[in-house]
């Protein structure tokens, strides 16, 4: 598998672009030889051979061919020679000698000769001559020039800069240094490609600079920058020997709509920002109900669990909290936490309040019911105390407030750009319920040429919540579709993705069909897409894509939350222990890196943990409400962030 993989890769690279095939060698493998010993052997990283044999990484076989890109330093050695005098030979000229036979004779130059016998400057060479012919031990020495080499890392350069600047990957710079961490500090020591001071790159503030997504190419780039392939080439002359390659930094015209680097790289960790080591005191209030849990027996416990959500949603988000406790201790912070049972009753907030002293505390954590929120946020705003909400939404923001879930109107908006910037010729179609008729028609404000298909009624005029066949077939082209379904109706829901999957047409040019594909997606994605009678195939199959405020992660991410999660409480973690352990990790985190949480908004824009990213806005007469989303798509039967 290895050899025919191996094999088909040097046939693509060698078809696809014949001026390249220079950049690439092939390497039989031996008996005994490793990646490392090969890559040294190249002068090339692990890293350069797994990205063009990925199979590699299995093993490898005697007789694997694999190709061997071209290095990206100057890999000739370099030979010194040195001459140490022995002694001499005496040589008397015969007929028809020279100096140059005689050099050639001895092993030695002409001017060697010269400079022992003098008098050959003023005369020439004549048969009985008598010529001492130096002696000389040669040693040579053969000097390679190293692979990598150390640089220091300069103020307020981040990753980016440095893959740039040294012509790789971002990715080829975190395997040259995986000890690195998420955020590289200033006078940092890393490993980087030893090229010349010359053939360094200078970022140019007047520019902009894309990071190139997987499986991107010339013609997506065109549309993304609206830049001509001659064009990328000429602002990134390297382009033309090495092509496009997943997380090169590329070099464009000055663009507002490219996201900055930086502002991700600084922002998304905190942990190497920490600066304040006292104790910090937080509050968390969730609604337990503990006074309702029969505690006489396992089993009537575990009933009481099961029939109070509240007492569910609580142990869940809890566990979160635990284990984000657990991991910042290791991180050296000390943290005072006090839990408070709300009972999910708003007089008993304000007993917690009159009853403890609130007024010290660096941040409260909950309640998570709105009411209950909305009381302690108004009782506590007389403190200044930050009260953060973990799942509440159209809070009143008043100044004390934070906002962590995004909210609807910024999901929609979210939706509505991404698809955009997909649509240009492509048709699109609207779905909707009565309910959702200001959604569909604002829907149909933001795209003019769009069509609108509603449920059909029943006798009654009321929705009956389904379409038919011919309602979608008969407005659908050939080419990509992207159809909008507003509905919060699972049974419409299911009706449309069935028949909107069962619509998906291949090309068959024998039968004269036209390929016919089809993107499904919402601007509010809720329970209705979520149920029973809702297939994920179907979903996948139609790569249903939608905002949300948290991309899902699974045990195969390799996430150490989730396997650390997994070890102590044997099962994995649901999205309220992952919210949990976010919201709490982000709170602690922005109160030990900043002054306090206000001034952490200025100072960090933007966090990302587990499943979630917070990007903290202020509203100009009131509190900070969370102004990021994630969008995300079904693929292969999984969830899966898009890449914009």
């Amino acid at each position: 598998m290895i050899k025919f993989f191996s094999i088909v890769c040097l046939a693509f690279f060698l078809s696809n672009n014949t001026a390249k095939a220079q950049n690439y060698k092939t390497h039989k493998v031996k008996q005994g030889e490793t990646i490392e010993s090969i890559s040294k052997q190249y002068y090339v990283t692990p890293f350069d051979i797994y990205t063009l044999n990925p199979d590699a990484k299995k093993g490898l076989k005697p007789n694997t061919l694999l190709i061997i890109p071209k290095p990206k330093v100057d890999s000739e050695p370099k030979v010194t020679v040195t001459k140490e005098l022995q002694g001499f030979k005496t040589h008397r000229i015969g007929k028809k000698e020279t100096l140059y036979s005689l050099a050639k004779e001895y092993n030695v130059s002409e001017d060697d000769i010269k400079k022992y016998n003098t008098f050959l400057y003023s005369s020439t060479l004549r048969k009985g001559d008598k010529l001492e012919i130096p002696v000389f031990k040669i040693t040579e020495v053969t000097q390679t020039k190293e692979l990598t080499k150390p640089y220091t890392v300069l103020p307020k350069e981040g990753k980016w800069r440095v893959a740039y600047k040294f012509g790789i990957t971002l990715a080829e710079l975190e395997s040259l240094n995986p000890n690195m961490g998420d955020v590289l500090q200033e006078g940092e020591i890393i490993n980087v490609p030893n090229i010349t001071k010359t053939d360094e790159k200078v970022v140019d503030e007047q520019y902009s600079y894309y990071k190139v997504l997987p499986k991107e190419g010339f013609y997506r780039l065109k549309l993304k920058l609206g830049l001509e392939q001659d064009q990328l080439e000429a602002l990134n002359p390297s382009l033309k020997e090495s092509g496009l390659k997943d997380g090169m930094i590329l070099k464009v015209p000055f663009n507002h709509n490219i996201e900055s680097f930086e502002s991700n790289e600084v922002a998304n960790n905190l942990i190497e920002k920490i600066k304040d080591y006292k104790t910090k005191h937080i509050a968390i209030m969730l609604p337990f109900r503990l006074d309702r849990v029969e505690f006489d027996s396992i089993s009537n416990m575990k009933q009481s669990i099961s029939n109070d959500r509240y007492l569910d949603a609580s142990l869940d988000f809890h566990s979160g909290i635990l284990m984000a406790v657990d991991s910042l201790k290791t991180l050296g912070i000390s943290l005072k936490v006090d839990v408070y049972d709300t009972k999910y009753q708003v007089g008993e907030v304000s007993k917690i309040i009159e009853s403890n002293n609130f007024e010290n505390l660096d941040a409260v954590i909950g309640p998570l019911t709105p009411n209950n929120f909305e009381r302690a946020a108004s009782e506590l705003k007389k403190y200044n105390v930050p009260v953060v909400s973990p799942i509440g939404e159209n809070l009143n923001l008043y100044d004390n407030v934070f906002q962590t879930r995004p909210s609807a109107d910024l999901l929609k908006s979210k939706m509505i750009n991404y698809v955009k910037t997909l649509s240009g010729s492509k048709n699109i179609v609207i779905i909707s319920d009565s309910k959702n008729s200001p959604v569909a028609a604002e829907l149909k404000q933001e795209f003019t040429f769009a069509t609108q298909v509603r449920s059909r009624k029943n006798k009654d005029g009321k929705d009956a919540n389904y379409i038919l066949v011919d309602d979608i077939a008969s407005v659908l082209k050939s080419g990509i579709n992207i159809v909008f379904l507003e509905t919060q109706n699972q049974g419409f829901a299911s009706n449309v993705t069935s028949i909107v999957n069962s619509l998906i047409r291949a090309e068959n040019k024998e039968e004269n069909i036209a390929k016919t594909d089809i993107i499904l997606v919402t601007t509010n994605m809720n329970a209705a897409f979520e149920g029973d009678e809702i297939s994920n195939e179907h979903l996948s199959n139609l790569s249903f894509t939608f905002a949300t405020m948290s991309k899902t992660k699974s045990i195969e991410d390799n996430n150490y939350f989730i396997k650390k999660y997994e070890e102590i409480y044997h099962v994995t973690p649901n999205k309220r222990a992952i919210r949990g352990f976010d919201v709490t990790m982000d709170v602690v985190l922005r109160l030990v890196t900043s002054d306090d949480l206000y001034t952490s908004v200025t100072e960090t824009p933007l966090t990302e943990y587990v499943e979630s990213k917070f990007e903290y806005k202020k509203k100009l007469f009131g509190g900070f409400y969370n102004d990021s989303a994630y969008l995300v798509k079904y693929k292969d039967l999984r969830i899966v962030e898009v890449q914009q």
